[in-house]
């Protein structure tokens, strides 16, 4: 694959990833994950190894998104190489509030992403919010 066309088929799998995210699609979020991937998120746990930690983690999300949820990309770059590439993204999600507030979270993702059989896989995940001061 050339570049162009690596960076096409990592846009549509980090696309299809977030309309999982949307649907509540478990086996769809999934679905082009690594069964060791690393994940750095901004709840608890801090860090998650392996697929089923990951897998966990979106529970606790589902519960506290806003429904329906929102899981928008609002920009991404793709960096791709024969075998490795990264995606940067910014991201918003939303939630209702105990008090019935609504809050909007813009994010940042950090996508590792590994060729495995020829297809691209996600390695590492990396959610983080900018640190207050």
């Amino acid at each position: 694959m050339n570049e162009i066309a690596d960076e096409t088929a990592i846009r549509g799998l980090i696309e299809d990833w977030a309309a999982a995210v949307r649907r509540e699609d478990l086996e769809g979020i999934l679905r082009d994950h690594a069964a060791d991937i690393v994940m750095f998120d901004v709840p608890p746990p801090l860090e998650s190894r392996g697929i089923k930690a990951y897998e966990a983690t979106w529970e606790l999300f589902f519960r506290w998104a806003r429904k329906p949820v929102l899981f928008d990309i609002t920009r991404m770059e793709i960096r791709a190489g024969n075998e490795v590439a990264f995606a940067v993204a910014l991201m918003r999600c939303a939630s209702k509030q105990p008090d019935g507030t609504d809050l909007d979270l813009d994010f940042r993702l950090t996508v590792g992403l590994s060729k495995v059989g020829g297809r691209w896989t996600v390695v590492h995940e990396h959610h983080s919010v900018p640190a207050e001061s």
